[in-house]
């Protein structure tokens, strides 16, 4: 008997409970790939510890490639960077009235209000700041 035939089956001898759906892809999806509303449909079936709303999906990067028909875990998914690994991003220190601005290069990949390490072009020195937005990185806090 295949899963949709189960649930079925359930939802005849126990009226009035609804099977539960899971998010899956539409799709193969690599890692790193921002999830959009068109990747991802709802089907029948109770997986513990998987994605069960279109909406808490939508917007966020897988962090392993996904296949068509398997259930979205929580885990599969994250939020989708903002600075990537080898950008050159700008590193911003603030302190009052004073700010300074330098460029560096990404070490890491990061997504927003996460720490991510940051080589200074200027003088090859390795710094730990926040990224703040696509490109920014803000250092001293």
């Amino acid at each position: 008997m295949n899963l949709r035939a189960a649930l079925m089956l359930a939802a005849l001898l126990l009226p009035g409970q609804l099977p539960a759906q899971v998010l899956v892809v539409n799709r193969t999806l690599p890692a790193q790939t921002v999830i959009g509303p068109q990747d991802v449909s709802l089907q029948d079936g109770d997986v513990p510890g998987a994605h069960r709303a279109v909406e808490d999906a939508v917007g966020l990067e897988t962090r392993v490639t996904l296949y068509p028909g398997r259930p979205v875990r929580l885990g599969d998914l994250g939020p989708a960077a903002v600075v990537e690994r080898n950008e050159i991003v700008t590193l911003r220190f603030r302190s009052g009235a004073l700010v300074i601005e330098t460029a560096g290069r990404a070490l890491d990949r990061a997504a927003l209000d996460r720490g991510v390490r940051v080589m200074n072009l200027g003088s090859r020195t390795t710094v730990t700041g926040t990224a703040r937005g696509p490109g920014l990185v803000e250092v001293g806090r």
